[in-house]
Order: structure tokens, then sequence, then C-alpha cells
């Protein structure tokens, strides 16, 4: 299968296109930069020069494919309403030259986006009050394409996709706590997280485009829920600092803002049941707590 990839020079990209080479698919990667470009075609695949908002691009780029694999997600953070119009649109785009095809479409979402406070599963709606609706028109414009012909569906990662070089929620964490002197969680730490080791999600990607059913909603979950007072435990212990707990007044001030000291407070478990019978997907990496142990998230960062 010859595959289109948006977001495949990012952080879980790089994984996911080297697994889908492995199994004997062709790949070409939206490039925005020559930066972008020569890491795709270091990992084997063709540059398509382009970026979200180049709808013709992104048309093309998925016209010539036999499948499109979206993983790209950008703009600025203090316009989520924009941020959410632009994943929208280069959805449609990316949807409309695989109309009555069968053709698939993977689309990338959160378990951020689900209501907090108990286990969620993959039939479980969107939350449109919660910390992550910005993300629900994204899943509602490749889901509204399974009608039109399309074998689309969702892959929603857990918050925290961890593995080598990672660069998101926990090595913020672990910034924040080498600059302050503290690894600290909110209130009692008792929220849980779902995490999933990146190869275990670059399988589950490929899974998808090779034979999700349309209209599935998939859940890129290895633990159901890590309780964030465990992993800032682990990182006071590696950097040999103090762990303590703050108020959400006090977080709001401690982390990178206000939105990620929400985001830290956040209880959302989430199960991969359903994904793992539908797909056959039995993740195998390590877990959170053992990378945050024999990874490279503490080592002393570079000069």
């Amino acid at each position: 299968m010859h595959v289109f990839v948006t977001g495949g020079s990012g952080q879980t990209g790089p994984a996911v296109v080297a697994e889908l080479l492995a199994a004997g698919h062709t790949v070409t990667g939206l490039a925005r930069s020559d930066a972008a470009a020569a890491r795709l075609e270091a990992l084997g695949a063709v540059p398509h020069r382009g970026s979200l908002d180049d709808l013709d691009s992104l048309r093309r780029g998925a016209g010539a494919a036999d499948g499109v694999l979206h993983m790209a997600y950008g703009g600025d953070f203090s316009d989520l309403a924009d941020m959410a119009r632009r994943d929208r649109s280069a959805i449609e785009a990316l949807g409309r030259p695989l109309e009555g095809s069968g053709k698939p479409l993977v689309v990338t979402s959160g378990t951020l986006v689900l209501p907090a406070g108990r286990e969620a599963t993959e039939q479980d709606a969107p939350d449109p009050a919660g910390i992550a609706a910005f993300r629900i028109a994204g899943e509602r414009a490749c889901l509204d394409l399974a009608a039109r012909g399309v074998r689309a569906s969702v892959v929603r990662l857990a918050p925290t996709v961890h593995g080598p070089r990672d660069h998101g929620f926990v090595p913020m964490l672990v910034a924040t706590a080498r600059q302050s002197g503290v690894s600290a969680y909110v209130g009692d730490g008792a929220n849980r997280w779902p995490a999933v080791h990146r190869r275990d999600a670059a399988v589950l990607f490929r899974l998808a485009v090779e034979r999700a059913p349309a209209g599935s909603v998939l859940h890129g979950v290895a633990e159901s829920g890590v309780p964030l007072r465990s992993v800032a435990q682990a990182i006071g212990r590696g950097l040999g600092l103090p762990t303590r707990s703050l108020t959400p007044e006090e977080a709001a001030t401690h982390f990178v803002s206000p939105f990620m000291a929400t985001a830290y407070a956040f209880d959302g478990p989430a199960s991969s049941s359903r994904t793992r019978r539908l797909l056959d997907w039995t993740p195998t990496g390590p877990t959170l707590l053992e990378d945050l142990a024999h990874g490279d998230y503490l080592a002393a960062p570079a000069s």
C-alpha cells in the first residue's frame, strides 16, 4: 500500500513511517521544510512539499495514495478555535479524493478529549466542555467521511506517548522540576493519565491503516491510568529532588502555563480493550515508569 502521511517527521511520526516501511508499504510524507524533507528521506520515505494550510497540496498527496494517515497538528495554541478549524479543513481536504474509494483515512486525536473522572472507552463521546475539546472537530470531520465511502477511523492517543527523545508532557515535568528544584503534582496526585510507548503506537497506526473498519474509534493506550503522583515521585527520585503537592492555585504558576496545570490535574483514565480485540493489537513496550527509570528522560541535559 502507498500511504500518504502528515506529521511523519515529528515526534511519533518517524516511528510510524519506519513501521509502515518495515511492513512493506511505501510512504510519501508531507514536508513543510528542508529539514523535514531530509528526515523523511533518511527514513526511506518520499517527501511531498506542502503544509496543512496548503489544501491543494494535501488533496494531491491523498489522491496519489492508497491510504492516508494524518498525524500533524499545529498552529497557535493561544487560538484553539483556529487550530480546530485548520485541522478540520485539512481532514476534509485529505478525505475528498478518497470519497467512494473505500481507501483508509486514519486521523489522530487524543484521549484527553474524553470526559474526566472514570475509565473512558472507545464508545464514549468526547466532552465538548473538556480540556481537549478543540480536537472534537477533527474527529467529527474524519468520521463523517465514513458515510461517503472512505474507510475512515480515529486513533485517540494517550497524552504521553513515551520513548527516546520525547519532547511532550513528561519532559515538561522534568524540565520544570529541574528549574524549580521540586517535582510536583496537583492535589493528592491520584489523578490518572493513560500512556503508550511510541513503538506500540506506531504498530497501532499501521494496523488502523491496514484494516480498521470505517467509522472506528481506536484508543492508543497501553496503560489505562498512571497516577501523576507516581510520575512526579519517579522524577524526584531520578533527579534527587523532593516531591510535593501543589494546590491548583500554586500549580497555575508552577507549571509552564495555567493550561498545563489543568492538564496535569486532569483525571482521564482510558481503556483500549475494544481496540485490542478489533485489531489484535498487543502493546509490548516498557511502561511509562520503566521508561522514566531506565530511559533518557532524566539524563543530564546537553550543554
